[in-house]
């Protein structure tokens, strides 16, 4: 909770130096309300101690989605401010940083042995966790929000719909983003649902024991 009212803090803070415009409000107020909804309500929970479908949900929250909406938030300016005036966020944003850190942090955090001792020590190494998934997040996402377009070849292409590189690369971002969501959800649903099929028949058995 604190690190959600710091992010607040500091965005509101940049907010009067480089505001944003309200599309760009929206989406990073959308990617709060998904980490409030994952780690304040019974999401948290459930994610903890019950179902690990829902823990990886959360996981994705926190390292995709939330980042996604949240670096988009960023207005303009600032983001070219902060490339401009430090080195560091320059070479981290850089896509061929980003995305291996991005990679590499989820990989980590998911081998076995890992994953069972963040979850038995969740009063510490979880948040450890959870911060790396959402600061990975942060930076690969940067480059598709706010860095140059990555692939060349489109550069001298004529533009259609009036899109210019970089909202095109954002589109091809956000496209990918939303077709594995679906499928996530998809995968999810199926397996939930079984989950409860399965609570069902085990609840009927045992009441005809009795």
């Amino acid at each position: 909770m604190l690190v959600l009212a710091g992010i607040v803090a500091v965005y509101l803070w940049a907010q009067r130096r480089h505001p944003a415009d309200n599309r760009r409000r929206l989406a990073f107020d959308l990617g709060l309300i998904l980490l409030l909804a994952v780690y304040l309500t019974p999401v948290e929970t459930i994610a903890l101690h019950y179902l690990l479908a829902i823990h990886l949900l959360q996981n994705v929250v926190t390292a995709e989605w939330a980042p996604g909406l949240m670096v988009f938030g960023i207005a303009p300016a600032l983001a070219q401010e902060l490339m401009t005036r430090f080195r560091l966020v320059r070479a981290l944003t850089h896509p061929f940083v980003a995305l291996p850190v991005w990679l590499g942090t989820y990989f980590f955090w998911h081998v076995p042995a890992i994953y069972d001792t963040a979850l038995t020590h969740q009063g510490s190494l979880l948040h450890i966790e959870h911060a790396t998934y959402f600061a990975a997040g942060l930076l690969m996402w940067w480059p598709v929000a706010h860095g140059r377009p990555v692939y060349d070849f489109y550069k001298d292409a004529p533009q259609l719909w009036g899109l210019s590189d970089l909202t095109d690369q954002q589109i091809a971002g956000v496209t990918m983003a939303v077709e594995q969501a679906i499928i996530f959800f998809a995968v999810f649903a199926y397996f939930f649902s079984r989950f409860l099929r399965t609570e069902q028949i085990a609840g009927v058995f045992s009441g005809s024991s009795r």
